[in-house]
């Protein structure tokens, strides 16, 4: 990881401060941005959502997806904790946390976005950052890789269901088809970009020009990260600045469900007899979130001044310290997972 890339939180935060002093002493400014949408689709946030998420996809091989028999079990802990324990955790924490204990300190009207987002988040395994995790715990690449390929390939059919499963427990409007339209714009498409793109690299210039390429775009993805967060923090800027702490009460679930979800996977690999090398980042998969897809589809759903958009930002904002600390978890406790019997 590189120097900018191991400071994400403290430009991540610096973001937060510009973009909410943005839009405090200039909302007429925001409202214009806020404004520019066709379909309910706000057309700069999408431009930045695109360039951040599609350079992230050209590092999978979906290929990877023929190896995901050799590490069978901790592929299957992960499918399980992504899919059908963290939407629902999530879902549980922001209903304890959001609708009532913190439920006199927030906004009354954006209770059910920000339930909303922190869904959202939940819904989404991570995909890019999921490398660099791994990495820092040796973990093996080729079950990364093949992991990764696979959340992603079920992510295009079941992130819609299972959100919109939830949001209707929590009762919440579906809006169905701007959630498809969004699936549509932030998985569907840039996964078949990302595909023909890297296909094309690779069938002319090999691996060596992939490698090139993707070097070149690391710093448009992250900048387009960090000018996304300046937006939705500007949207959202009177409104934080009147209630500052909104941002420590959302990272509560966040923060529980990431220690919850990693934990789960680690003693469950463990239990089944598991490659520390495979165990790493089977419960760094089932922790992590590809914020970038929630960010995208809250924006799309629920729009650019929603709580909804704020939660997911909120899960940028604790992203990088937090995997970091279970990278730490995870290596230090090497010695006790490899005792098992």
């Amino acid at each position: 990881m590189g120097a900018f890339e191991r400071h994400l939180t403290l430009w991540v935060a610096l973001c937060i401060v510009v973009g909410t002093g943005l839009g405090y002493l200039f909302p007429a400014a925001f409202e214009t941005l806020g404004a520019l949408e066709v379909a309910k689709v706000n057309l700069p946030v999408a431009l930045l959502i695109w360039l951040m998420i599609i350079p992230m996809l050209l590092k999978i091989d979906f290929a990877a997806l023929g190896e995901v028999r050799q590490h069978w079990k901790g592929i299957g802990v992960t499918v399980f904790v992504n899919w059908a324990i963290k939407p629902f955790s999530m879902a549980l924490l922001a209903w304890i946390f959001i609708r009532h204990v913190f439920a006199d300190h927030l906004p009354a009207a954006q209770i059910d976005s920000y339930v909303a987002g922190l869904i959202l988040l939940a819904a989404a395994p991570c995909t890019a950052m999921v490398f660099v995790w791994s990495h820092l715990c040796d973990g093996e690449p080729r079950f990364t890789l093949s992991q990764v390929a696979l959340n992603d390939a079920i992510m295009v059919v079941a992130f819609a269901p299972i959100v919109g499963l939830l949001l209707g427990i929590s009762s919440i409007t579906v809006p169905w088809s701007t959630l498809l339209i969004s699936v549509g714009l932030y998985i569907v498409v840039p996964v078949i970009v990302a595909v023909l793109v890297r296909h094309w690299v690779l069938r002319t210039g090999g691996d060596a020009a992939l490698q090139t390429l993707l070097k070149r775009l690391g710093p448009v993805s992250l900048g387009a990260l960090l000018l996304t967060l300046v937006l939705l923090f500007g949207f959202q800027g009177r409104q934080i600045v009147d209630q500052p702490l909104i941002i420590a009460m959302l990272a509560v679930p966040i923060l529980i469900q990431v220690y919850l979800n990693a934990g789960v996977s680690y003693w469950l690999n463990r239990k089944l007899g598991v490659a520390h090398c495979v165990a790493g980042p089977s419960a760094l998969i089932g922790a992590s979130n590809f914020f970038e897809l929630a960010v995208a589809t809250a924006v799309g759903v629920f729009g650019v001044h929603s709580g909804a958009a704020l939660a997911t930002v909120v899960g940028v904002l604790v992203e990088v310290p937090v995997m970091l600390s279970v990278v730490r978890i995870v290596n230090a406790s090497k010695p006790w997972y490899e005792r098992r019997a």
